[in-house]
């Protein structure tokens, strides 16, 4: 500026002709040029402050606290009263699944009072359960490649022939064996004595039955080597006539293992369900009611535990959000204080740059003249300063700020632990309907 304005000379050429005159006040037109373009820098300066200001406004009002303390007074009012509710839709589910497990106890207590039984109840599950239907299903298997192997003696159609009417036979000899021992036989354990009769009854009735089908598989092995067609009619003959009159070791081969496998499998069958009947029924309707009942309650306590830790990381969540809001704030308000700090060093630099100016031009000035100088002279420029609004409506304080944090932190904290003891009560509510019925249930 003092080159652009030439104020050496300027000042060297007025003091020549003594302007300003000794009694002029200020300021001549040299300096006040100099300080409208102080001022001019100052005003441009202020502009881009303000502009400044607006932008921080701006930021700290989308900081939006309000809406924040909104949300946890919010989340406060509502989820002890959304637990409770949880707890109480819990208790009447699992009231439900108690009040069953309660009518299978009881029908289980009734049975084996009624039918004198202390034993506990033999169940067909697991491992033992398939090792005895993989055993049914290799004595169909092994009787039928047998019984085929024997009954292609004489089949048009040789050994695959043999095969299918092994199969049929070995279905009808292992089936019968099967529904004798599962339905029928096992009656002979039952307290009743015409139960007890009508079961030793199907035993024999058995027993008759599987002596006949072998032998008459017998008889059908030996007629079919000499007739194919019409052999049924020659076997009920020959049944008629001798049962026991086979002519061919094979046949008396074929009759044993028949008979060997019918055996096998009736005593498989008589395993295969409790001895006495109706009491697997009653020991698995209990056993189902028990685990619906443990497996209920099971999932509700982790649906509680759910509902917990979802509340507990929204608080999470929330002072977290807290937190950083604030030191958003923070670094905004700081930001804010450093550019109207540097605002105001800036003027202060502004006036002595214009002082530094005016006093080149005077001391060129002084320097010419052949009277003295205007007392003015001697006087420094003093620069108006500005200081920039802040607009702080609505704004924080950051004693307001941290204050009103650590309000919302603490009651947010009581709220996880309402929620954690909330939550302890309904399991414990959960716990008592146990008490409904003496044998507790593990949980």
């Amino acid at each position: 500026m003092a080159k652009d304005l030439d104020l050496v000379e300027e000042g060297k050429k007025r003091g020549a002709l003594n302007q300003p005159p000794r009694t002029a006040k200020p300021y001549d037109d040299v300096e006040y040029t100099i300080i409208e373009r102080v001022e001019e820098e100052k005003r441009t300066s202020q502009q881009s402050v303000e502009s400044s200001l607006q932008l921080f406004a701006g930021r700290l009002s989308s900081l939006d606290f309000e809406d924040q303390f909104g949300l946890i007074n919010l989340a406060n009012s509502s989820s002890v009263s959304d637990f409770k509710a949880e707890v109480a839709v819990g208790v009447d589910e699992l009231h439900g699944l108690r009040k069953s497990l309660n009518d299978a106890e009881r029908e289980h207590a009734w049975f084996k009072d009624k039918h004198n039984l202390i034993r506990a109840a033999r169940i067909p599950e697991g491992g033992a359960h398939i090792l005895r239907v993989s055993l049914l299903l290799f004595l169909f298997l092994i009787e039928t490649g047998m019984n085929g192997n024997f009954l292609a003696k004489g089949n048009v159609q040789g050994f695959f022939g043999g095969i299918v009417e092994a199969a049929a036979f070995s279905f009808v000899n292992i089936g019968i064996a099967l529904l004798a021992a599962i339905f029928c036989a096992r009656l002979v354990t039952h307290r009743s004595l015409p139960v007890k009769t009508f079961g030793a009854a199907t035993i024999v009735a058995y027993v008759g039955l599987a002596l006949t089908i072998n032998l008459a598989l017998a008889h059908y092995r030996e007629v079919t080597g000499s007739l194919a067609d019409g052999a049924g009619n020659l076997v009920i003959s020959s049944m008629k006539a001798d049962p026991a009159g086979l002519a061919d070791i094979k046949s008396w081969l074929l009759f044993m293992v028949g008979m060997l496998f019918s055996i096998m499998a009736f005593i498989d069958g008589w395993f295969v369900l409790d001895p006495y009947v109706g009491y697997a029924g009653v020991e698995k309707r209990r056993n189902s009611a028990r685990e619906n009942y443990k497996d209920g309650k099971a999932d509700l306590i982790e649906r509680l535990q759910e509902v917990r830790d979802e509340h507990n990381d929204k608080v999470k969540d929330i002072i977290k959000g807290l937190g950083q809001r604030q030191r958003e704030h923070r670094a905004i308000v700081d930001h804010r204080g450093k550019l109207l700090s540097l605002f105001a060093e800036h003027q202060n630099q502004l006036e002595r740059a214009c002082n530094q100016l005016i006093s080149k031009y005077r001391e060129a000035n002084v320097q010419t003249r052949t009277t003295a100088a205007p007392k003015y002279f001697s006087n420094p420029y003093h620069l108006e300063k500005v200081k920039p609004k802040i607009a702080a409506d609505g704004e924080w304080g950051e004693k307001e700020l941290s204050t009103s944090i650590r309000d919302a932190q603490a009651k947010l904290n009581e709220q996880v632990r309402l929620i954690g003891r909330e939550c302890e009560n309904g399991i414990s509510a959960y716990q008592e309907l146990d008490k409904l019925h003496p044998d507790k249930i593990d949980g």
